[in-house]
């Protein structure tokens, strides 16, 4: 709003300079490039990661199986972590040794995370790949689009304030220009001031 309100008070002003018309062009344009140029290219970027997650989403869900698994005894946890973080971490869980059927039907074993409470003869949930091996849980549709959201986002962010920045780059420069051009007009006429005679 400031831009259009400079552009209308320097139309027809007559201490107007040209870097004034051009300082609230610039401005202006930037104010459209923010307003309708960053939601856009973030619109793109986050419906093209969105696109690319669920994609992921699907894949994972094609290629993992939960399986139950059969809890045959616990691992001893490691020496305590005087990191707070990492130590509420691994309070939370335990490694234990479990033996499992593989979606292909062979059976396997291995030290696996479980539950805090998990003992031997427990069965829990547990994620494998097509050979049976543990894996991560899948990506659900929902974290896909949260995490596609937050790109948007931060892609709309990141074009505003390159677009900011470039305005605040050209109008420095024009600063800089204004500051030599006043600087030359002074040394052609300031010495000259306050001197007898000056301009008769």
């Amino acid at each position: 709003m400031r831009a259009i309100a400079g552009l209308w008070r320097w139309r027809h002003n007559p201490l107007r300079r040209t870097t004034d018309l051009v300082e609230a062009l610039v401005a202006l344009a930037a104010a459209l490039l923010i307003a309708v140029a960053a939601p856009f290219v973030g619109s793109v970027a986050g419906g093209l990661t969105q696109d690319a997650l669920h994609q992921a989403v699907q894949a994972q869900h094609e290629n993992r199986h939960k399986v139950t698994a059969t809890v045959v005894r616990t691992v001893t946890q490691p020496p305590v972590d005087p990191d707070p973080e990492t130590a509420t971490a691994r309070d939370g869980h335990r490694r234990v040794v479990a033996n499992w059927t593989a979606p292909d039907g062979s059976q396997r074993s291995g030290t696996v995370t479980a539950g805090a409470i998990a003992s031997p003869g427990d069965r829990i949930p547990l994620w494998t790949d097509e050979t049976g091996r543990p894996a991560a849980r899948p990506m659900d549709s929902g974290t896909a689009t949260v995490h596609a959201v937050l790109a948007g986002l931060g892609v709309a962010a990141a074009a505003a304030a390159t677009i900011e920045g470039v305005r605040r780059l050209v109008l420095w420069r024009m600063v800089c220009r204004r500051y030599a051009d006043w600087d030359r007009e002074w040394a052609a006429s300031g010495p000259d001031w306050g001197r007898t005679g000056t301009g008769s």
